[in-house]
């Protein structure tokens, strides 16, 4: 949130979706835009990976390769196909 911007997130668990809504407001105009995201889990990536036949090589919490653990909310994942 912003003095120009509102964003928030609604999220379908079930249908492992979300729309990610965002209104701008500028010179008296609204813009609006709400995609809609899919989600997956790392576990699903690692299914995938595995029926194209490559394994986990490594997988961080972030880009400065930090610990992934249960109360991580994003992930880095490197598959390698021998």
């Amino acid at each position: 949130m912003s003095p120009n911007h509102l964003g928030f997130d609604e999220y379908d668990v079930a249908r492992q979706g979300l729309v990610s809504h965002h209104y701008w407001i500028e010179e008296g105009t609204v813009e609006v835009l709400s995609p809609p995201f899919r989600y997956v889990w790392p576990s699903e990536l690692d299914l995938m990976a595995q029926l194209a036949g490559m394994t986990l090589r490594e997988r961080w919490e972030n880009w400065t390769r930090g610990a992934f653990t249960s109360e991580s909310e994003k992930h880095v994942s490197v598959w390698v196909k021998p």
